[in-house]
């Protein structure tokens, strides 16, 4: 299974992790969320989601999100 990473700006708590997490976890293509890490601004999932609507569900949120190649 691939593992996507998403660069995320604005998470500061547990509880944006808890709603990064569950946003992911809605999205198509997405079979499981991996990691979530405000401190590392940063989400790992599995799957392959579209990196677009990645962008406008974490935007949805108030969060800057990008699906990253590293």
């Amino acid at each position: 299974m691939e593992t996507v990473r998403i660069r995320i700006e604005g998470m500061s708590c547990a509880h944006c992790e808890a709603s990064v997490r569950e946003a992911l976890e809605s999205l198509p293509g997405v079979e499981r969320v991996v990691s979530v890490s405000a401190e590392d601004d940063e989400a790992a999932v599995e799957g392959r989601p579209d990196p677009a609507m990645v962008a406008q569900r974490l935007e949805e949120l108030g969060f800057t999100g990008m699906v990253t190649d590293d």
